[in-house]
Formats: C-alpha cells, sequence, structure tokens
C-alpha cells in the first residue's frame, strides 16, 4: 500500500514538473463589451481582429486552417461560436461590474454569442484581405516572372504554401530546345496512359505512347491541361478539364488517376473526390462548399453516364466574381474561383453552355477489362518524387511562350483569351494540337442542341422560309415542339424561347400580329454568312440533308493546329432518298454520309483529324480501304487490347498500318419521348 502511495506521489511530480505554464494573458488587447452598445462592441472587434491576422474575405469571413486528412491548408467559414474561440485566442472581452462599495471594476467576460453574430452579418465592414484562392505553385506574371515566395500575396489575394523554389531550374530565357526537352521529358512519365487516338509502341512488352511522333488530339489535351493546373493560381479565367472514356468498358482507364498526377505536379497534393449525389441541387450545395474552401482543385469525380449541366459551374469558370449561395442562409456573396475544375466520367457528355469552357481528353484502354492492364512502374510513386523537376519542365515551356515572338495564335476562345496566349499557344508552337478545335464536336453531343437543330431542319422541309401562323404548323412540326398535345399556347411559349436561335444554317424569327384580330406568324429564314463548311450557297440551307452529325465538327474554318482547313463539314449524299427515323434515336433523321479515301480521324494520317473528319465514337465503322460505312447496327471486331503492339499510320504508309478502330459514342443519360414536359430541354442530368 506504501508502495502505491510513493508511486501516486511520483507521478503527480512529474506531472507538475513538465506541466506548461498558464499562458499569461496581459498582454492581448481588451475588448470592452457594452450590452447597451452594441455598435461599439463590435466595431471594436472589427478593429481586433483587423490586427491579429489570419482572417479573410471569401465572400464571407473565413480563417485558415490545416486539413491533415488533405494535406495542406483549407479556408474554414467562420461560424458564431467558432467566433467567440477565436475573440477569447486574440483578445481579453471584459465588462464593468458595480461592487456593493459602489465601486467600478472589470471583470473578464464570456462573448456574447449575439455579437458574434452581428459582426458576422456585418457585411462590407470586416476590413479583412481578400482570399481568392490557396496554391501551392509558384504566382506567375505577363513578362515570364516565377514567384516562389510563401505566405498572403495581396497583389493576386492568393495564399501560397510549399511553394518549390524552382530559381535553379527554369531558365531565364529558354530557348526552343530547352522548351522541346521539357517536351518531351513530360511526354516519356506519361506515356503509358491510354490517349484514344495515341500512336503506340510496345516497350517492354507494355503498349506505350510513341513519343517520337507528335501528340494527337488526346495527348495535346493532356498536356494543355497539365500546363492550365500550373498556371492556373495566375490566370483569372481557364477552362475545366474533363477526362472521360467508354460507357461500359472505361472503368480504370485511368481519368482520376491523371487527374490526381496532374494535381501533384501542379499544387503538391492530391484532389479530393466529390461525387454527383442524387439531384442536382445536391450536387450545387457541393460545388458551393468546395469553392468557399478555396482548395487549389475541385474534382467531380465519377459522373457516369452523365449529361451534365451546372449553371453554377458555368458561372464559377467564367465569371469573377461568381455569385455563389451560403450553404443554410438565403444569402449570395460574391467569390473569386480560383480552382481548376475537374470533371471524370464514362460516358460523360457536357451541356452546350459548358462545352465551351471545358477541354476534353478521351481515353481508350482498348480492352474490356482496364484494371487489369499490367505497368512497369507506380506512376503515382513517380510523380510525386519527381514533382519539382516535372513542374520546371512545364514552366519552362510556359516561361518561353511569354518571352519568344510571334508564337502561332490557335482559334479564338472568348473568355479565355490570357489562357489561349500563357497556355494552349506555346504547345501550338510546339507541334500539338488544339484541344479548341474538339468543342464544336462537344456542342453537337448536347441533347437540347440536336432536338432543336431536327426542328429547324423539319421546318424548313415542311414550310421553307414562309411566314407560317400556328395553326397552320405542319403536323411533323408540331409533333417535335408538343408530343403531348399540350395546344396551341405551349406551342407559342416554346417556339419564343427559340426566337432568334441560330442553329443548322437556320434562324427562327417573329413577326408581331398585323392589326387587332391578326394572328403572329413564325418563320425559318437562312442564317446570314452559314455555309455548311462547303464554301458554297446551298439550294436548300440547314436542310433536312445538312443537319450535322452527332460528332462532326461545326465549322470548317481552321485544322486542329490552328491552320486553315478547307475540308468542312462532311455533308450527305445529295442523292440520298426521303428522310426515316433510325432505331433507337426518336426524331434523329437518318443520315447518309460520304466516305473518305482514308480515315480522317487516324492520328497519324496526313491530315491529323482535321475539320470535318469523323471522330471518336462516332456512328460508323471503317471499311477494309479505311473509309466508313454503314453506322447503325454495324459491327467489327474489337482490337487488340492495350499491352500488345499496336502501330498506327497513313493508311498509305505500307510500313505503318491503320490504327484500331475507334470506341462507339457514350449514350446520353436519357432521351427525349412522349413523356418530356420540355422537348427543348434535351436529356435530363442524372446523377
Amino acid at each position: 500500500m506504501t508502495s502505491d502511495h510513493q508511486n501516486g506521489e511520483t507521478q503527480i511530480c512529474d506531472l507538475v514538473e513538465n506541466a506548461e505554464a498558464v499562458p499569461d494573458d496581459s498582454g492581448k488587447p481588451r475588448l470592452f463589451v457594452e450590452s447597451a452598445a452594441p455598435d461599439r462592441t463590435v466595431a471594436a472587434l472589427r478593429d481586433i481582429l483587423v490586427g491579429a491576422g489570419g482572417l479573410f474575405d471569401r465572400g464571407v469571413p473565413v480563417r485558415l486552417a490545416r486539413d491533415q486528412i488533405q494535406h495542406g491548408v483549407v479556408a474554414q467559414i467562420l461560424t458564431p461560436d467558432v467566433l467567440v474561440l477565436l475573440v477569447h485566442r486574440v483578445c481579453r472581452p471584459y465588462a464593468l461590474k458595480e461592487k456593493k462599495d459602489g465601486s467600478i471594476v472589470e471583470v473578464d467576460v464570456r462573448l456574447p454569442r449575439a455579437f458574434a453574430v452581428m459582426y458576422l452579418d456585418w457585411r462590407g465592414e470586416w476590413r479583412l484581405p481578400p482570399l481568392n484562392g490557396i496554391a501551392s505553385a509558384p504566382l506567375l506574371q505577363e513578362d515570364g516572372t516565377i514567384l516562389s515566395a510563401e505566405g498572403y500575396d495581396p497583389a493576386s489575394g492568393m495564399w501560397r504554401e510549399r511553394v518549390p523554389d524552382l530559381r535553379h531550374l527554369v531558365a531565364e530565357h529558354p530557348s526552343r530546345s530547352d522548351a522541346e526537352t521539357s517536351l518531351r521529358l513530360i511526354r516519356h512519365t506519361f506515356r503509358t496512359f491510354c490517349f484514344a487516338d495515341a500512336c503506340l509502341v510496345t516497350e517492354d512488352g507494355i503498349a506505350v505512347v510513341d513519343i517520337g511522333r507528335p501528340p494527337g488530339k488526346d495527348e495535346s489535351a493532356f498536356l494543355v491541361a497539365l500546363l492550365t493546373a500550373v498556371c492556373r493560381p495566375s490566370l483569372h479565367h481557364a477552362p475545366g478539364i474533363l477526362f472521360r472514356a467508354a460507357p461500359l468498358s472505361g472503368a480504370g482507364a485511368g481519368k482520376g488517376l491523371l487527374a490526381r498526377c496532374i494535381a501533384m505536379i501542379a499544387f503538391g497534393r492530391e484532389p479530393h473526390a466529390v461525387t454527383g449525389g442524387i439531384k442536382a441541387e445536391e450536387l450545387e450545395k457541393r460545388i458551393t462548399a468546395e469553392l468557399i474552401e478555396g482548395s487549389p482543385v475541385l474534382f467531380l469525380d465519377n459522373l457516369n453516364n452523365t449529361a451534365f449541366r451546372s449553371d453554377l459551374l458555368a458561372s464559377a469558370i467564367t465569371e469573377r466574381p461568381a455569385r455563389v449561395r451560403v450553404l443554410g442562409r438565403s444569402q449570395m456573396v460574391p467569390l473569386n474561383p480560383s480552382a481548376l475544375i475537374v470533371l471524370t466520367g464514362n460516358g460523360l457528355t457536357v451541356s452546350e453552355d459548358l462545352a465551351r469552357r471545358f477541354i476534353t481528353i478521351e481515353l481508350d484502354p482498348k480492352t474490356e477489362d482496364p484494371e487489369a492492364r499490367r505497368f512497369s512502374n507506380d506512376i503515382r510513386l513517380e510523380v510525386t518524387r519527381d514533382r519539382t523537376r516535372l513542374l520546371a519542365a512545364a514552366l519552362t515551356i510556359w516561361r518561353w511562350g511569354r518571352l519568344g515572338q510571334d508564337l502561332p495564335s490557335g482559334r479564338p476562345l472568348g473568355s479565355f483569351e490570357t489562357w489561349c496566349q500563357w497556355v494552349r499557344d506555346p504547345l501550338l508552337a510546339l507541334d500539338c494540337m488544339d484541344p479548341v478545335a474538339r468543342i464544336a464536336e462537344a456542342k453537337a453531343q448536347d441533347g437540347r442542341r440536336l432536338n432543336t437543330a431536327e426542328l429547324f431542319t423539319t421546318w424548313w422541309e415542311r414550310h421553307q422560309d414562309r411566314p407560317i401562323a400556328l395553326r397552320d404548323l405542319d403536323d411533323s412540326v408540331r409533333q417535335l415542339i408538343d408530343p403531348h398535345g399540350r395546344g396551341r399556347q405551349f406551342v407559342a411559349a416554346q417556339l419564343g424561347k427559340l426566337v432568334g436561335t441560330r442553329l443548322a444554317g437556320l434562324v427562327l424569327t417573329r413577326a408581331a400580329a398585323a392589326g387587332k384580330w391578326g394572328s403572329a406568324t413564325f418563320a425559318m429564314e437562312k442564317a446570314p454568312g452559314h455555309d455548311n463548311g462547303r464554301n458554297q450557297d446551298d439550294p436548300q440551307p440547314g436542310g433536312p440533308k445538312a443537319l450535322h452529325h452527332l460528332y462532326s465538327s461545326a465549322t470548317g474554318e481552321k485544322d486542329d493546329r490552328g491552320g486553315a482547313n478547307d475540308a468542312g463539314i462532311m455533308s450527305n449524299s445529295e442523292n440520298a432518298g426521303s428522310p426515316e427515323r433510325h432505331r433507337g434515336h426518336r426524331g434523329h433523321r437518318a443520315q447518309e454520309w460520304s466516305a473518305p479515301d482514308e480515315n480522317p480521324w487516324s492520328p497519324c494520317s496526313s491530315d491529323v483529324g482535321g475539320v470535318g473528319a469523323i471522330p471518336p465514337y462516332a456512328d460508323a465503322v471503317r471499311d477494309d480501304h479505311g473509309g466508313h460505312r454503314g453506322g447503325i447496327g454495324s459491327v467489327e471486331a474489337a482490337p487488340a487490347t492495350v499491352g500488345q503492339s499496336q502501330d498506327c499510320a497513313n493508311p498509305a504508309d505500307a510500313a505503318c498500318p491503320e490504327g484500331p478502330m475507334p470506341p462507339m459514342p457514350p449514350m446520353p443519360s436519357g432521351t427525349r419521348d412522349e413523356t418530356d414536359d420540355e422537348p427543348f430541354e434535351g436529356w435530363s442530368m442524372r446523377l
């Protein structure tokens, strides 16, 4: 018993000796809490918080907190309870109390929660520095300067952490040779990824990208995506990145892995994935929470078999500031988004309003079981180990582009002019392909656009450019507008939404009623300046045979490297029979496409995937001569799986046979049928 008592005394003595001293609060500023004068108390609280530092304005007051799971700093929204705790860490609230003898003394008090609520609601008076984002990549300037400092940067509003010092790795004035060497290093590191249109060679029994050839469309889009991520903290606007694969056999293709590798190089940490949720409203809440948190990447993963649409995400990509709704409040606040937006999914498409805001990367492992492929290295570990070297390679290309003269310009892309100059154009100068050229293909996959194009072409077929009253509409046109027979007012409302829309070479116009008892008329007119890609007048502009193929380009102005291209859109046979509906797509007319002499989509052909080429997932298959035949119902054997030797070149070159067949198209997430309420809303988003 005595022994136990002595052990207890010893433990108490040890605890007392090792205990930390109670912090001295005498040096903290004092906050006078006046219940009768909350305005003075809240103003004094504001001044103390401004002087203490560590708080920022991100539409709402936030503090920087270290997230141990994400291994980085995130912005945490201040709640009243968190603010009370924070106030007591930076100051000593007190009140005046009258003693029994009538004297007045100061007594320490807890800050009432009501004062914290008043402060948080005092928008516009916080006087906190704006926080536009958190980055672990160097900040870049127009003249090629690379800033690698830590902490808050007032000029950009960015908080920087763990930014590597690359001054000894990036030349002050890189030459073209330096840029080419850097590009080759990046391509060599990622050569095992299955870019859909890449030319492959065998290396140690594994099919890898042939980096001796210029990058194809998908590898070029990846290189653009990587440089976009590196430059994103320094750009006001940048397009998002979309990784997708085939609907059924695309799982395990490496979409998420490639996105994580890009984030590791640019930001030094992998992003955390956010799923879409069941309802669109739930997704909007998740996007808002991620944007306010300020993480460098907003990563929406596994949006499978989805026709994705988000007005909030569209605004976050192209608006600065964008307005978002604070969770739990009916309050909209301004926010300067700086996150790289990344989407991944099998069979994923985006609506037309998002199509111009995303760079698309197709992956095709050319096997039914992509997860069973073998690789000789762990790309995650390799990228983590070589992060500094790969980041320096990307910045070498960027600086070479900023200091270079007369670099070629690709296709213009509204809202992203600086991005084009900083990111896209230097890679074009290094023989990469222009990912902007694929935007027309993405637009062509939008269900609403397809439905409206069908309406316009059917209208032109039945009525030409004659003014038509609603009562005189042909039944086939009326059926496309109002499949449920809801009546004339519904038809008028739907057509009113489409007045002024230009699609398939046509534009819908409306003439007001003449007189008190007259009727308004609608007319379909030829859109001025539209030549359907054939550079000649069409006797039936935008007619039923001019309806664009689902995956064809919408213009024939430039090729994928930004140069001129007269290929235009592959038109239907002018001698095709009357339109007929094909199975599986109600309301889409069968297309009879003229077959080229060689497969124009082959990345190693003489015209690499030029405008007018049938892209991946096209509704056609190749014949023995490299042309395209028959779309619906045609089947051919699957190509050899990745891991076997596959050469890919111009079919005319006997030394390099034609490459594998592109994968089939991802199906939309829904179809428009007799149960739809809005015939022009396209396919519904299912998450």
